[in-house]
């Protein structure tokens, strides 16, 4: 009967393992051997100082502070009453294209540039014309709606 060869990639293979064996073998010693006897739950124990740091010694009862639970908001705080903007704005066309039926406009105050479309629209309008229009929400941003001449 033929004996098995052993090649030298199978000997390199074992080789590796062995000293993966030897690697394991040094780490669980060094870990049995620095490991704490008989620890106790206060050394594990981790507080949080008045600046909310981690610290191991117990805080100071002298600094803590009463807290009001009443004044605790919990969720999200009311909307305070703000003055109701105009809702239709003043700008300029500077650019339509007739044909594809969509352009932009300069709002006056701000010199933004807010979409148009052409179904947003009351009275027919082209670049340079002044206009009078409200805002809407698209699926890219705000839109120009109700768009009409000033």
């Amino acid at each position: 009967m033929a004996r098995a060869q052993e090649t030298y990639g199978k000997k390199e293979r074992e080789k590796k393992r062995l000293k993966k064996r030897e690697e394991k073998a040094k780490k669980k010693a060094e870990r049995q051997a620095n490991a704490k006897t008989g620890s106790s739950l206060e050394d594990m124990l981790v507080y949080v100082d008045e600046n909310g740091h981690f610290t191991d010694v117990p805080p100071d009862p002298t600094k803590k502070v009463k807290v009001d639970a009443e004044s605790i908001v919990l969720g999200i705080p009311k909307k305070e009453e703000q003055e109701e903007e105009d809702p239709i704005r003043n700008g300029k066309v500077a650019f339509f294209d007739t044909s594809k039926g969509f352009g932009f406009i300069n709002d006056s105050e701000n010199q933004e540039k807010y979409f148009v479309h052409v179904s947003g629209l009351i009275d027919e309008i082209e670049e340079n014309d002044k206009v009078t229009f409200e805002l809407e929400r698209g699926m890219k941003g705000m839109n120009a709606v109700r768009v009409k001449k000033s």
